[in-house]
């Protein structure tokens, strides 16, 4: 399969400190990737440079094959780029319908954008509050909400930061169900996530951060006894 997204030999500094040293991997369409490490690996800060919040010293990003390292964030969404982040970015005053709506107005169908926001009110069953704002849902419930706007943009690769913080065990398990069928579309999820039952039983490849630096990339079941990671990360858990 192609590699929707391939990020090389990406370096961060922060006055004399690497957040990111030489960091690579790659997201190929219809999979599902995981990127895990412990907090202050640097997760995010890689997720700001391939959505182009922030520039590398070194390196290149690229999405279908076109380097946009030095594109902005909204040129490389319009290359098919999309991101939710840690922190609950949803527009507070606006309801559910809205959020989805200003995303599908935004993307590559837009003359279908209300067919399109009613397939994923629907798809991620968020009927009962599609007119509550969402600064009155529960966190779960807003997560969901973040990622269904991302997907209204009809990404071809999306970013996913810690999407199912807040959402119980049955939230989650559906959750996964939706991260599936979004791979099986051909859509590249490149996912940070701290759930490690989730990350072990959705994602195909699993890369592990430590320290800026990827010590570990492979299936999941790779991962659950690489030496390596069990010491930086899992053995913590």
């Amino acid at each position: 399969m192609p590699s929707l997204l391939r990020v090389d030999e990406v370096t961060v500094a922060f006055g004399g400190h690497l957040a990111l040293d030489s960091a690579a991997l790659c997201a190929e369409a219809g999979t599902i990737t995981g990127l895990i490490g412990p907090n202050g690996a640097g997760k995010s800060t890689l997720f700001d440079v391939i959505c182009g919040l922030r520039t590398p010293v070194q390196g290149r990003v690229a999405l279908g094959g076109r380097d946009v390292t030095r594109l902005g964030p909204a040129r490389r969404a319009r290359h098919g780029l999309a991101r939710t982040f840690q922190r609950l970015e949803l527009f507070g005053r606006l309801s559910v319908r809205d959020n989805l709506l200003v995303a599908a107005e935004l993307g590559p169908d837009r003359r279908r954008a209300g067919q399109l926001v009613d397939d994923i009110i629907d798809r991620f069953g968020l009927a009962a509050v599609s007119d509550t704002s969402a600064d009155e849902l529960p966190t779960g419930t807003a997560r969901l909400v973040e990622v269904g706007r991302a997907v209204a943009a009809r990404p071809s690769v999306i970013l996913l930061d810690e999407p199912a913080a807040g959402q119980d065990h049955t939230e989650t398990e559906r959750f996964g169900e939706l991260l599936r069928a979004l791979a099986d579309e051909g859509t590249a999820v490149l996912l940070v996530e701290h759930d490690m039952g989730l990350v072990m039983n959705v994602c195909d490849q699993v890369y592990v951060l430590d320290l800026g630096k990827i010590i570990a990339a492979g299936p999941p079941a790779t991962i659950r006894t690489d030496p390596a990671v069990l010491a930086a990360y899992l053995g913590d858990l």
